[in-house]
């Protein structure tokens, strides 16, 4: 199947999910309340809060149906948010052509039943679905739809406040680093007062100059105190043992990525690997963004690399003098890509392809990355030959700890 539905501002749509920053294998208790309120609300088996990327389907809560994730192009939510209208249903999975070969319809848990209601920001982007799924065939009320739409408005205002928060904590971390920058700024003038002060002091002592001597001693002493304070506020921001909200280290940025995409690899039989480097394993970084342009790459790795390839994440972070360096190398041994789309990549212009195995190509999420790296002030290089796999080469800078 090739003609895939594709919201009208898909570029715009994937940027506002990014906004969010969202690991979304950690919302499973913040929605349950409202995944469960929605299947009574609707008398269904399921319910399903799904979010939806370049590539992938993440149902960060479910009801009724152990479900992580799937592929964008094997979901049915995937029509509800290309749809113009407040909502999307399939009467009959099985009769319908789209969806009657699909696994959760030919196979277990054999649906019928479909309904969705796009969870939409202020701003009209359809950031996912709200669904409800039975086994058997369903007519819901106006008064159940309307009830609803009440909840998917929760979940998006739920989804709103989170970003709220990690808004207020990333100000908080710029106030205090400009803290500490205030702090480093005035400890080298009030340096080289207290030395002036102590070499007329010196001269004073000499001319037996007793109430030049007197004052100069209180500047020194002043000026000791200042000093004192401004190493007291830069001891205070020293780090911690344990990571903040906002941080990663690399064990556990990589145990974020295998939790999320082993189960892509292992769906096409691709051998997944994430390798870190030792000596800066445990130094914390700046989490921001990191799962939206690392998972991009990474689904893109295993969308263009067949059954039985390889597809290699290499992490690092490198101790430079005035900042922290983190590198992150996805390889893989796909298809490759000649220069004419490494360029149209490195523009921010991709274009859509089909993978290897016919998933279809949506041709934003490269473009994606490509945005995030920029806008994290960060540098993206590919290295690649037709037919001879792809290295995509992120580095971003990260303030020292």
């Amino acid at each position: 199947m090739n003609n895939q539905p594709i919201p009208d501002n898909e570029m715009e749509r994937i940027i506002s999910l990014s906004d969010y920053d969202l690991d979304y294998s950690s919302f499973q208790e913040n929605f349950k309340d409202l995944a469960k309120l929605a299947a009574k609300v609707a008398g269904t088996e399921i319910t399903l809060i799904n979010l939806i990327d370049s590539f992938t389907q993440w149902t960060i809560t479910n009801h009724g149906l152990d479900l992580d994730q799937m592929p964008r192009e094997d979901s049915v939510c995937q029509y509800t948010i290309a749809t113009p209208a407040d909502h999307f249903e399939v009467t009959d999975l099985k009769a319908d052509e789209r969806f009657k070969d699909k696994f959760y319809v030919a196979d277990g848990p054999k649906l019928r039943y479909y309904y969705g209601i796009p969870l939409k920001t202020d701003e009209g982007h359809n950031l996912g679905a709200l669904c409800m799924l039975d086994k058997d065939l369903k007519t819901l009320s106006p008064e159940k739809v309307e009830l609803l739409k009440i909840i998917a408005d929760e979940i998006v205002n739920r989804l709103n406040a989170h970003r709220l928060i990690l808004g207020l904590k990333n100000k908080l971390h710029e106030a205090n680093e400009t803290k500490k920058k205030v702090a480093h700024d005035i400890r080298g003038p009030l340096g080289g007062i207290i030395g002036l002060a102590q070499v007329i002091s010196e001269q004073g002592h000499e001319n037996e100059i007793e109430e030049v001597l007197e004052f100069i001693n209180l500047i020194q002493r002043s000026g000791r105190s200042l000093l004192e304070l401004a190493d007291e506020i830069l001891t205070m921001d020293k780090p911690q043992r344990d990571l903040k909200a906002d941080e990663f280290n690399l064990v556990v940025f990589k145990d974020k990525l295998e939790k999320l995409y082993t189960p892509q690899a292992i769906n096409k039989k691709i051998q997944f690997t994430i390798n870190t480097s030792v000596n800066s394993s445990k130094i914390p970084f700046s989490k921001n963004k990191l799962l939206q342009i690392t998972g991009n790459l990474i689904s893109n790795a295993m969308k263009f690399t067949p059954v039985s390839g390889k597809v290699t994440v290499d992490l690092s972070l490198k101790i430079e003098a005035t900042q922290n360096l983190l590198q992150i190398n996805v390889t893989d041994t796909g298809v490759g890509l000649n220069q004419q789309a490494i360029d149209t990549i490195l523009s921010g212009k991709a274009e859509s392809t089909n993978g290897t195995g016919g998933e279809q190509g949506y041709g934003f999420g490269l473009a994606l990355v490509k945005h995030l790296v920029d806008t994290l002030k960060g540098t993206m290089q590919i290295y690649s030959h037709p037919g001879n796999g792809a290295n995509f080469e992120v580095s971003l800078p990260q303030v020292q700890p």
